[in-house]
């Protein structure tokens, strides 16, 4: 057995932060943060919480799919910057939509979408549920520092959803971890407890780790993306017996125009095979995949039969790959 996906959605914060607001703090320029990202804009929670654009991707999702909330029997959500530590953000959805079914989150940053995915197969496949509602949703924005210039500009908020059912949709699925914390990390708090005194003797914490921002060495997750999308392109071709050209689209994490280019260039591809929305959103995390899936499928991108291969690559350090023959 297997899964197919019956419904999508996606929901996006109202506000929209270009490259020229964020120079008027930060010392920058729209150019400058064009030619290296590609990203013109991303869109910012201001009014919303995280949880509310969750639940309204997850309610077209299933709006889509022509089932309710009622027909789930599992809810996942990918998430690095839920709302509350705990409960889980797949708490907080199941709430809103007025649910009751088993719910937890999955972080594994930004490949989250696609470990969401294998966990849901799993269920699928040992028949433990019928119908899985998969929720990807990132507020990346109170994880920043927004006086740092080098990490505040790459990031968005957003959240997108899929309603996955029994079905033969799905071709090959491949996860990994090689785990580094100091290319890119976020630390927790320690609140007030008294009995700690300096959380940089906490094993593995980089020692110049002073605040909870996100902390990133761009160089060193450039070229672990570029390597990793690239190995992960070939293990799944080889194992379906596959030429690079008979993907329709390769959906890759928009993390930065650069390494999605990157990998075009060595597969000797045609740019229409790689779609982006990276110069609108921002790199979404664990969002950016199913919100780009949705886009497409909105604008009849993607016809019957296509094969989608799906590639996140993020913190931790992880990966994770799917094909899908829609």
């Amino acid at each position: 057995m297997g899964f197919k996906i019956i419904g999508t959605g996606s929901q996006l914060p109202k506000k929209a932060v270009s490259n020229a607001q964020l120079a008027t703090f930060l010392d920058t320029s729209d150019d400058w943060i064009t030619s290296k990202t590609g990203i013109k804009s991303r869109t910012i929670c201001s009014d919303e919480t995280i949880t509310d654009l969750a639940a309204q991707a997850a309610l077209t999702a299933l709006n889509n799919a022509n089932l309710s909330i009622a027909d789930i029997d599992l809810l996942v959500c990918a998430t690095m910057s839920a709302d509350y530590a705990m409960p889980s953000m797949a708490c907080c959805v199941l709430e809103q939509l007025g649910g009751a079914c088993p719910a937890f989150d999955v972080n594994a940053a930004c490949s989250g979408f696609v470990y969401a995915l294998d966990v849901a197969d799993s269920f699928i496949s040992t028949r433990k549920a019928q119908n899985v509602l998969v929720v990807a949703a990132e507020m990346m924005s109170r994880m920043l520092d927004w006086t740092d210039r080098t990490s505040s500009i790459l990031f968005g908020d957003g959240a997108a959803a899929c309603v996955l059912t029994a079905g033969d949709s799905l071709k090959y699925l491949n996860v990994t971890a090689t785990p580094q914390i100091a290319p890119l990390f976020a630390k927790a708090s320690n609140g007030n407890n008294p009995f700690v005194q300096n959380v940089q003797n906490y094993p593995n914490y980089p020692q110049d780790s002073v605040n909870n921002f996100l902390q990133m060495k761009g160089q060193h997750v450039y070229k672990f993306a570029v390597t990793t999308i690239q190995q992960e392109i070939n293990l799944a071709l080889n194992a379906l017996h596959l030429q690079a050209d008979e993907i329709t689209y390769f959906i890759l994490h928009q993390a930065n125009t650069r390494i999605i280019e990157s990998a075009r260039t060595r597969l000797k591809l045609p740019l229409e095979k790689f779609p982006m929305n990276i110069e609108k959103y921002g790199n979404m995390s664990a969002a950016s995949i199913p919100v780009l899936l949705d886009e497409m499928l909105q604008q009849n991108a993607i016809k019957s039969g296509d094969l989608l291969m799906l590639i996140g690559f993020g913190g931790g350090l992880t990966s994770g790959t799917a094909v899908l023959q829609w």
